[in-house]
Formats: C-alpha cells, structure tokens, sequence
C-alpha cells in the first residue's frame, strides 16, 4: 500500500439513470450487457428482493431470477466470457459462515446453481469477486488494508465443498477522494469488474476505483504486484458495485439506497475496443417503465481539514490490523449494516 497520498483529479460521472423500483434499494453487484444490465441486492430480509434482477436500459425491471434455495449475502456479480453469469454469495459481516458460494447460471438458464467454497483460514467478509479469462473465480476480501485473494484450490463441485486456497494480498493506493466513511471508507474493496475483452480488472472502494492491466489472462498477478490507475468516485452514497460498459470505454457504478443512480465515469487513455466477444444481450420480455428522473451524483464535499486527516491516515496505515479493523467497524455502524 502507498503511504503517499494519491491526489487524481475526478472526472465529473453522467448519471445514465435511475432504479426506481422499490425492490432495488441495497444494490451491491452490477453488470453491463449489450442491451442493459444486471444487477443483485446484498444480504436482504425480504424475499422479493432476493433475486436477479434483469433491467432495460432505461434500469426498469424487465424481468426476475429466482434462486432455488435462499442465499445468504450476494455481493457482486460477474459476466464470464461465455456468457454465464456468476453471483458472489460471498458477503459475511460477522464473520461467522462456515461456507461461501458462488452460483451461477447458464446462457440461457433460469436456474442458478450453487457451488460452495471454504476459506483456508477461518471466515472473512468479502464482496468482490473476478472470473479469469479461463473462468476461475478469484475472491478479493473486505479486510481493511490488505485484502486476501483466494481461488478454487481444486474444480468446483455442485455437490460438495471446494476448498479456497491464498493467493496473495491486495493493497490499493491510499487517496484523499471525499467519500461517506472518511480514511476507512479509502481502506476496503467493495466491488470488482474485469473488462470485456480481459485485458483489464479493477477493484473498488468506497472511494475510488483502481484499473489495473492483466497480462497473460493472470488476474491473480495483476492485483497482487501491478501499478493500479485510480479512478475518483467521489462521495457516492455508499457505493459498492462496479462494472465496465460492453466496450471497455468507461465504467458503470451504483449505490445502495432508495432510487440508485447508475453512474458512468469515462476511463481516460481507454484502449479502443479491440474486437472482444460481443457481450451478450439479456432476453428482451416486455419492460416495467421506471419511475422518477436521474438524479447527479452528490456534490464532491467540502477538502477542508483531509491535511489534518493525514497523519491519522498514515498512523492507521503503519499501525496494527486492529485499528484498521476498529476503523472500518466504525464506518459499518455509521451505514446501519446488517
């Protein structure tokens, strides 16, 4: 992790519009197809909130996936390069789940399946999730200032457990970005995305963005040992989910809370698009228009007093993984989480 401060000018996000359906308050997972998106709520009470949802362009629900069997807290979610789509049940706030899983549902499938996993080394919170190019999961955990990375130690297998094993660690560069949680808010990974044609992953805070390039279909290196691009996301309300527009342009993001606007944050120095696999287009039933009107981004607040934040910041990043832990505890609180 950088201890210098990274100071990125923002680049102003258009809003492309706005969820207005009331099941689509806790959004935390988001891809991009080539005629809207998809999108999952977090570990949510009610049943009808539990689902896939499936949106129009416009982000009007256009139709729904069921799960066979009730999940626990799906986090983010993946579009693989063949068109299966990957839910991260992932999220595990008290640290408590014995299991993780992953399900995923198949082209033209209205049944995910579920696969479970198990950490090598005790339960951890995690809400971002990268499919390889050769399609191996790899989990990127909540932990403040150096998250694990795990990947399947063996094949998954839909009737047993498959065993994670530790990969490396990821420590994004440390910002100044405005966001709702301060220094603890700039210390967590909430969402990941890899670019259609797999030349690029980036992992998410609830700050910024970092872009880092995978060289050889190995996102594991990428993550661990590359030199990120930041990309500031300043004071989205709590933003977790992330995802790259179906031409690799620029990059969508949506928070939880009542009627999220989808955020679009051009990439500057993007590669054109250089012939990926087109992505595919979501089945078109009739849609449920939305309601109400997209809504800007919050005003980036006010800088005053992040100088004298700064040795805090520096004191949290050198100091032990309790205070980092203490920190970002406080943040929870302060967003009512589960």
């Amino acid at each position: 992790m950088l201890l210098a401060p990274l100071l990125a000018a923002a680049v102003a996000a258009t809003p492309v519009c706005q969820a207005g359906d009331k099941r689509l308050d806790e959004l935390s997972g988001l891809v991009a197809t080539a005629d809207g998106y998809v999108v999952v709520d977090d570990g949510a009470d009610q049943a009808s909130h539990r689902k896939i949802f499936y949106l129009s362009a416009d982000c009007s629900v256009r139709r729904t996936v069921s799960y066979p069997s009730r999940p626990r807290d799906t986090e983010d979610l993946q579009l693989g390069r063949d068109g299966t789509l990957w839910v991260a049940d992932i999220g595990d706030n008290g640290s408590s789940r014995s299991t993780i899983g992953l399900w995923k549902l198949a082209p033209g499938s209205s049944k995910p399946r579920l696969y479970r996993l198990s950490y090598p080394d005790g339960a951890h919170d995690a809400e971002a999730l990268l499919i390889a190019p050769d399609g191996t999961p790899v989990i990127v955990t909540k932990t403040p200032g150096a998250a694990g990375v795990y990947v399947p130690a063996g094949a998954l297998d839909p009737g047993g457990t498959t065993r994670l094993r530790a990969a490396g660690q990821v420590s994004v560069p440390i910002t100044m970005t405005g966001n709702p949680f301060s220094f603890a808010g700039r210390l967590v990974i909430t969402g990941a995305a890899s670019s259609p044609d797999g030349s690029r992953v980036v992992l998410r805070t609830y700050a910024d963005a970092f872009e880092y390039d995978v060289a050889g279909g190995d996102v594991v290196t990428a993550i661990t040992s590359g030199t990120p691009r930041q990309v500031p996301l300043p004071d989205e309300p709590q933003g977790e989910a992330v995802a790259y527009t179906p031409d690799g342009t620029a990059l969508l993001t949506v928070s939880e809370g009542a009627k999220p606007a989808l955020l679009r944050y051009p990439l500057p120095g993007a590669p054109a698009p250089a012939s990926p696999t087109p992505a595919p287009a979501s089945p078109t039933p009739a849609s449920v228009p939305a309601s109400g009107q997209p809504s800007p981004a919050l005003a980036a607040a006010s800088s005053s007093g992040e100088s004298s934040r700064l040795p805090l910041v520096l004191f949290l990043l050198t100091g032990t993984a309790a205070v980092l832990a203490a920190a970002f505890a406080f943040a929870r609180r302060r967003a009512g989480r589960r």
